[in-house]
C-alpha cells in the first residue's frame, strides 16, 4: 500500500514521496486506461465539453485520502518508536528482509548493499542537512534575458539580440515566457515581438512553456525537452553555417522533444532523438529525421519529417495529422497502425499546407533537404504518407458534415463528438 511504502522509503533514506494512481482515484479516476484518447467517460483527463462536466471530483477528496496516509503513516512511526519523519529517515536498521529465494526473480537478489549502514560517528545526519541549490537567481534567464527583454515585457516594444549559449544553461526562455503571461496574459505578445537568436549549444528543456510573442533561434544543438509544454512561441534550430557535415543525415537535438506542447511552432533542421512530439496537443512541427516512437500519444497538431523515423511511429496517436516523406519506401513497417491510418497526400488544401510548411522550414533553416523536396514538387508530394488517427478523421468528416448544414465550428464539433459515440464502432471499445 501506499503508506507502507512511505514507511520503507523513509527508512531506506527517501525524504520526499510522490503519488499519482491513488490520488487520481480520489478525484474519480476509475481507470479505463483511454487517456490517450480524449474519451475519459467521467471527465478527468479529456479535453472534450461534454465528457469534463461530468468531473465529479473535489480538491478535499485529495486532502482527505492525504490526511488518511499521514495518518496511518504515524500510526507505523509509532510501532517503530519514532516520534518525527526526521528520526525515521535512514533507519535501515529496521528493515528485516522477509526470505524470498522460492520466487525465482527473487533467487539471486542481494540486498546488502541497500542495507548497508555507513560507518560514521553517530552525530552524523542521515538525512539531508544542506539545502539544495538550484541557482535559479544564476540562470540566464535571470542574469540577461529578463533585463534585456525589458522593453518588451513592460511596453510591448520589439527586442532582438544575439547570444552565446552553453548546455549549463537550461530552460532559456522560460522565465522570459513566465513574464510575458504574467504582464499580457494568455494570449501574449504580437508574433515575433521578441527575437533571441541564440550561438552554441543549448541545455535541456529549450525554450520550454513559450507563449506568443517570442522566438528563440539556435545555431548550434539542443539536448531534450526542447520545447516542452510550448504555448504558443516559436523555436528555430539549424546548424552553424560552416558546420562541415550534411545536417539532414546527424543528430541535432536530443529526445522528448516537443513533449506536451499544446500551441507554437519549431523547425529543426537536422535529426532528433526519440519520443519526438510525445503527447502534443496543437503545436506544429517540421523535423528532418526522429527516433522511436515519435508522435507517441498525439491528440493534436500538425508534423512534417522529412526523412526517416525509427521504429512504433504513431503508437497511441488519437488526434493531429502527421506527414512523413518517406525517403527509403519503408516507412510503413516503422508505423503502429493499430490507431491510425496511413494514405498518401491527395487532398489540395492538404498538400498546399504541407507546401507552406516545408517553405517555411527552408526559409527559416536554410534546409537543403526542403530545397531539394521544393524543386521537384510533383514527385515530393508522391512520397509523403498521411498518417492520421481513424477515429480522428472520423471527427473531421463528421465535422464537416454539420459546418455543411449551417452549425458553427463549437456546434459541429459537439455534434460529431455525439455522433461518433453513438457509433456502432465505438460499442464496447472505450
Amino acid at each position: 500500500s501506499d503508506l507502507r511504502d512511505v514507511v520503507i522509503g523513509a527508512l531506506l533514506g527517501a525524504e520526499e514521496f510522490g503519488f499519482a494512481t491513488a490520488p487520481l482515484v480520489s478525484l474519480g479516476c476509475v481507470m479505463m486506461r483511454v487517456c490517450h484518447l480524449n474519451t475519459c467517460p467521467v471527465g478527468v483527463a479529456t479535453q472534450n465539453p461534454e465528457l469534463r462536466r461530468k468531473f465529479a471530483g473535489d480538491p478535499q477528496h485529495v486532502v482527505n485520502f492525504m490526511t488518511f496516509i499521514a495518518r496511518e503513516v504515524r500510526e507505523h512511526m509509532a510501532r517503530l518508536g519514532f516520534r518525527t519523519m526526521d528520526e525515521m529517515v535512514g533507519r535501515v536498521d529496521r528493515l528485516q528482509v522477509r526470505p524470498a529465494a522460492e520466487h525465482w526473480k527473487a533467487r539471486h537478489l542481494n540486498l546488502s548493499r541497500i542495507l548497508a549502514q555507513p560507518d560514521v560517528p553517530a552525530h552524523y545526519g542521515r538525512r539531508r542537512t544542506i539545502p539544495q541549490e538550484h541557482r535559479v537567481e544564476a540562470s540566464l534567464d535571470a542574469t540577461t534575458l529578463l533585463d534585456l527583454c525589458r522593453p518588451a515585457l513592460t511596453e510591448g516594444r520589439p527586442v532582438r539580440a544575439t547570444l552565446p549559449i552553453r548546455n549549463v544553461n537550461r530552460v532559456v526562455g522560460t522565465m522570459l515566457g513566465s513574464e510575458v503571461t504574467r504582464k499580457w496574459g494568455r494570449q501574449g505578445l504580437p508574433d515575433d515581438t521578441i527575437h533571441l537568436h541564440f550561438q552554441g549549444s543549448a541545455g535541456q528543456s529549450f525554450g520550454s512553456f513559450m507563449p506568443p510573442g517570442l522566438t528563440l533561434e539556435l545555431e548550434g544543438d539542443a539536448n531534450d525537452y526542447l520545447g516542452k509544454g510550448l504555448s504558443g512561441g516559436r523555436i528555430v534550430v539549424y546548424p552553424p553555417t560552416a558546420a562541415p557535415y550534411r545536417a539532414e543525415e546527424n543528430v541535432i537535438a536530443g529526445n522528448v522533444i516537443l513533449y506536451g506542447a499544446t500551441a507554437g511552432e519549431v523547425f529543426i533542421r537536422g535529426v532528433v532523438g526519440e519520443r519526438f512530439c510525445v503527447r502534443n496537443s496543437g503545436a506544429t512541427a517540421v523535423v528532418e529525421g526522429v527516433g522511436d516512437h515519435g508522435c507517441e500519444y498525439m491528440t493534436g497538431g500538425r508534423v512534417v519529417v522529412l526523412g526517416t523515423t525509427g521504429r512504433n511511429f504513431a503508437a497511441g496517436m488519437s488526434g493531429g495529422i502527421a506527414w512523413v516523406y518517406d525517403l527509403d519506401g519503408r516507412f510503413r513497417g516503422r508505423c503502429n497502425t493499430e490507431l491510425v491510418g496511413l494514405e498518401g497526400l491527395t487532398d489540395p488544401g492538404e498538400i498546399e499546407l504541407v507546401r507552406s510548411l516545408v517553405e517555411r522550414h527552408r526559409d527559416l533553416t536554410g534546409s537543403t533537404r526542403a530545397a531539394e523536396i521544393l524543386t521537384d514538387w510533383p514527385a515530393g508530394v508522391a512520397r509523403f504518407v498521411r498518417v492520421i488517427p481513424d477515429d480522428y478523421r472520423r471527427m473531421l468528416e463528421a465535422q464537416a458534415r454539420m459546418r455543411a448544414q449551417g452549425m458553427t465550428d463549437e456546434e459541429a464539433q459537439l455534434a460529431a463528438f455525439e455522433e461518433n459515440e453513438r457509433s456502432p464502432a465505438r460499442v464496447g471499445g472505450s
